[in-house]
């Protein structure tokens, strides 16, 4: 039976550094993303401003997605590059709704 260390250090260490990664600093497409959220709180619920904001939300978190899963230095950070591809789907279903 793996132990729960085991299983920690295979999820959460980072295999660049060894150590453990959770969270990162964010870089671009991710700062981009945190700026079209508080973006979508300047502009009106629609319209070609929201529309603009949207997609470049979505673009911005697919791009840090797909950056995860590529290239994540351990399991869970793919796990979140996941989830974020996740969110994009369902965020771009509920525009087309």
């Amino acid at each position: 039976m793996v132990s729960t260390r085991r299983a920690i250090d295979w999820a959460f260490r980072s295999r660049e550094t060894g150590r453990i990664t959770i969270a990162q600093f964010p870089n671009a497409a991710l700062w981009i993303f945190l700026a079209t959220v508080v973006a979508r709180r300047l502009v009106g619920p629609d319209g070609t401003g929201r529309l603009l904001v949207d997609i470049a939300g979505f673009g911005s978190l697919s791009w840090w997605a797909l950056d995860e899963i590529i290239r994540g230095v351990n399991p869970w950070r793919r796990l979140l590059g996941v989830g974020g591809l996740v969110s994009v789907a369902l965020g771009i279903s509920s525009l087309l709704n």
